[in-house]
């Protein structure tokens, strides 16, 4: 190719201040101290806040637990104040509620006998740590006191201990930090050095999410590629609609037509693209073989290569039809079947003798959408692969300039069982694109079935809502410093939020994904239309 903060509380009732509590065991912790959920005094400085919990029991340098003694869920950011370190930021991984309700009580109600429930929250914390004089990330080496407060973590602690920079000169907006009004960015530059992964189920949000990072991109006027299967991305050149939530994300309607550059192989189909065309030159005839459906190879790879041969010789781009031509003047009795499946290709109209060059292609600060709507299966693979080599082999020599290449549907062009055409040039960009400045941002609904080669180079994960198991499965081995209590939150994520890790990001975060300003062509359609109250 040429190619918040909340200072009404209820106040506890005894039952819930640590009475013991029939009926349930606890062989690894003794019951709270009674005086644990007595609320504290109004402090007279306002700027005092009230305690969400105590810590109670047998504590370790790594998590503890607590009494609950303010409305507080699971995933959140507390701080505690350590004996040596200062404030320390923890997050709770686990909220049990305990009672004293036994089977036999259950009967009591069910025959209308009043049965008195005793209740009390319990919550376990893990200990993310405090940053140290180096402004290294570090965790105590001496344990917490029992009794110590518990107290919601500031945003501003957060964001040092967390790692989170808002408003930089490289920071890519994806979201504000769930619970809180923080904005969590990405650093572009760490995007592009160790490569980005967006996994979610069907209907998850993984498309809308990566349309928000690509807005990112061509705001910072990043050079972008983007492998576009379905023909999503192309209405990222008009104006979207933002609904009205309950958070503020301070994002407003943006068409971006004046950043984006669309080529298709189907220009009947997709109007508004430049047609994307390819030479034969640097194909063999192996190649070429492999694009078709022909089942033995062999019986017509001598034939195909002699005829290409003389094509060379006489001239320097040929077609398709030149090699029909060439095969039909032998005669040969069995090229009929081989004339057949190049005529299929010759169809498409993919290849020519001008193909489209690369700084038509890749045009520095702009993206450009490849639209393979329309475009067989197995053809997509060819052309992805040949964008995939020109991208490297130019990168490595500085003749395009940093970039990032975005695959949507990541597991149909590098799957992790069997090989496709372009499964090749995937392993050598995830493994050595980045010496080159090469990211590469990979999209896709089963994670499972992308190649473990490509998806354990991407320090970056933007994980939405999952639920096969060998899903799950995946992400948990390839995302470092992932919780169990985060793996089981994965599978109960609500659409519009991810778990976010890597870009700059010391720990995995839960993040509600910003809104688009641009236009979102991966909507699912309707069959039978709302009624409209």
């Amino acid at each position: 190719m040429q190619l918040n903060e909340s200072t009404d509380q209820m106040e506890p009732s005894t039952a819930e201040a640590g009475a013991t509590v029939p009926g349930i065991a606890d062989d690894t912790q003794p019951e709270p101290p009674k005086e644990a959920r007595t609320r504290h005094p109004r402090a007279k400085d306002h700027r005092e806040v009230e305690p969400v919990g105590i810590i109670y029991g047998n504590v370790g340098t790594l998590k503890f637990n607590m009494v609950v003694v303010s409305p507080l869920e699971k995933m959140e950011f507390v701080q505690i104040r350590h004996g040596i370190h200062g404030h320390l930021l923890g997050q709770v991984s686990e909220i049990e509620r305990r009672t004293n309700l036994t089977t036999d009580g259950v009967k009591s109600m069910k025959h209308g006998s009043p049965v008195e429930i005793e209740e009390k929250e319990i919550a376990t914390v893990s200990v993310v740590g405090y940053r140290d004089d180096r402004n290294l990330l570090q965790t105590p080496r001496t344990p917490l006191k029992a009794g110590e407060q518990v107290f919601r973590a500031e945003e501003e602690l957060i964001k040092s201990v967390v790692g989170i920079r808002e408003h930089t000169d490289s920071g890519a907006y994806v979201g504000l930090l769930s619970g809180h009004d923080v904005r969590v960015e990405l650093d572009i530059n760490l995007l592009v050095q160790k490569h980005v992964c967006i996994l979610s189920k069907t209907g998850g949000g993984k498309s809308y999410c990566s349309g928000a990072l690509v807005e990112e991109f061509m705001k910072h006027k990043v050079t972008v590629c983007v492998i576009d299967p379905h023909g999503e991305y192309s209405t990222m050149r008009k104006k979207g609609t933002i609904k009205k939530t309950h958070r503020d994300f301070g994002v407003k309607p943006k068409g971006y037509n004046d950043k984006i550059v669309e080529f298709a192989t189907d220009t009947n189909l997709n109007k508004h693209a430049r047609p994307l065309k390819f030479t034969l030159h640097n194909l063999d005839a192996r190649e070429i073989l492999g694009l078709t459906n022909t089942k033995n190879v062999r019986s017509y790879l001598t034939m195909l290569r002699r005829a290409i041969d003389g094509l060379r010789d006489a001239k320097e781009n040929y077609s398709i039809t030149d090699i029909i031509s060439i095969l039909e003047a032998n005669n040969e009795p069995s090229s009929a079947a081989l004339i057949t499946e190049l005529e299929y290709l010759n169809e498409i109209e993919v290849f020519a003798e001008q193909g489209t060059k690369i700084d038509e292609l890749i045009q520095k600060g702009k993206t450009t959408i490849i639209n393979l709507r329309g475009t067989p299966p197995d053809m997509q693979e060819l052309i992805v692969n040949r964008i995939g080599n020109a991208l490297f082999e130019l990168r490595k020599v500085g003749k395009i300039p940093p970039m990032m290449l975005v695959v949507e549907e990541a597991h149909n062009f590098c799957p992790q069982q069997g090989q496709v055409a372009c499964s090749k040039v995937f392993r050598t960009i995830a493994s050595e694109g980045r010496k080159f400045g090469l990211g590469l941002l990979i999209i896709s609904q089963r994670p499972a079935k992308v190649d473990k080669n490509v998806l354990s180079q991407c320090n970056t994960q933007i994980i939405l809502k999952v639920n096969n198991p060998n899903d799950l499965k995946a992400i948990a081995s390839s995302i470092e410093g992932l919780t169990e209590g985060m793996e089981d939150e994965i599978q109960r994520l609500p659409i519009g939020t991810a778990i976010v890790t890597g870009g700059g990001v010391s720990m995995p975060l839960f993040v509600d994904v910003r809104p688009r300003e641009s236009q979102h062509g991966g909507e699912s359609v309707e069959i039978i239309p709302a009624r409209r109250m």
